[in-house]
């Protein structure tokens, strides 16, 4: 009589097993082998590889040396009605086992990230259709989410009002930015962004570049232009990178604060008008909407001078209405330092 006991023998014998080969072999139904094998790939003694009547089982020890029997990329395109994040995901990891032997701090960004990123499309885009992809190639993990709807930038710009897409693109890297106040609280971009290695958000020839290796943020204007929105994740898979470090570095900052997400930084770059910060309404332009928060960064990196208005704005008429925020700044160069002590120290 097969057994599961039975099964999992067989599989240490001959590497891979067909459900085919345990029917001929002990004179059983399918419909009784499948089960049997359901319980085992359920219980995770087996592990299941490619689909319908070509698929076949390995134990995971053999899986685990012998990687290149995975699929290395799947990809679909879902209907978006009634979409829930967690079962896509589950879909995924059914049919690219890959993502279960992944490290466990990768994992939990992979799963993060993505289930952040494909809830902007079912609940943003308004797009039909979501298109998806996820692969692990030369040891970088990497996922695609992709719809033809309003557009990221857009959309953040029409519905807070802003001047243009890059103003919305600025917003969107401050954190708490959403155009659902009410069901969602904007972090996940943010915290995607500087999850892995490299983020990149494209949208009708705006492109949000973030790559944390170098690491630097960049806006470019592309030629080709995407309708809708497309979301580029890649991580290393030996990063040691922590979704819980990361959340650390950002929430929970002040010891009288009160809600978890009140740490933000800020790229002055991305606010440079003519290669230069000078103005007091560029800075009242960075400003909007950081009295959320408690603790403010701001990276002066690759700002090469900024104003005595635009420094004074920041860290004196800023300062002095909201005593209790703390800023802190970074990469000054001494020009960018002089102007921002002056403005800190004048009476």
């Amino acid at each position: 009589m097969l057994t599961k006991e039975k099964i999992l023998n067989i599989a240490a014998q001959k590497d891979k097993i067909f459900t085919r080969d345990l029917v001929k072999m002990f004179d059983v139904s399918r419909q009784y082998v499948n089960s049997l094998i359901a319980d085992l790939v359920k219980d995770e003694k087996l592990v299941k590889l490619g689909s319908t009547r070509k698929a076949f089982y390995v134990l995971p020890e053999y899986a685990q040396k012998h990687q290149e029997i995975y699929p290395q990329r799947y990809h679909t395109t879902l209907n978006n009605s009634a979409l829930e994040e967690h079962k896509v995901l589950n879909q995924i990891e059914q049919t690219f086992p890959l993502l279960k032997i992944l490290p466990e701090n990768i994992k939990s960004i992979f799963t993060y990230a993505f289930s952040e990123m494909l809830n902007n499309a079912i609940e943003h885009s308004t797009s039909i259709r979501i298109g998806i992809e996820v692969a692990i190639q030369g040891g970088v993990l990497s996922f695609v989410v992709k719809d033809s709807g309003i557009g990221v930038f857009r959309n953040v710009k029409k519905k807070r009002k802003l001047k243009s897409e890059d103003e919305a693109i600025q917003d969107l890297m401050k954190g708490k930015t959403t155009t659902m106040p009410k069901s969602h609280s904007g972090e996940g971009i943010f915290f995607t962004s500087k999850a892995g290695d490299l983020f990149i958000l494209d949208s009708f020839g705006r492109q949000l570049i973030v790559n944390n290796r170098i690491p630097d943020i960049f806006v470019n204007k592309t030629k080709k232009i995407k309708r809708g929105t497309k979301v580029v994740f890649k991580i290393d898979v030996s990063s040691q990178q922590h979704l819980e470090e990361l959340f650390q570095q950002y929430t929970n900052q002040t010891k009288d604060s009160d809600y978890g997400f009140d740490k933000t930084m800020i790229q002055v770059k991305l606010y440079t008008l003519g290669g230069v910060h000078i103005s007091r309404s560029q800075a009242r332009r960075i400003l909007a909407g950081l009295e959320k928060f408690k603790v403010i960064v701001f990276d002066f990196n690759k700002v090469p001078v900024v104003g005595q208005a635009f420094a004074d704005e920041i860290f004196r008429v800023f300062h002095n209405k909201h005593p209790k925020i703390i800023l802190e700044t970074q990469n000054m160069n001494e020009g960018v330092k002089f102007m921002v002590e002056r403005a800190k120290n004048y009476d």
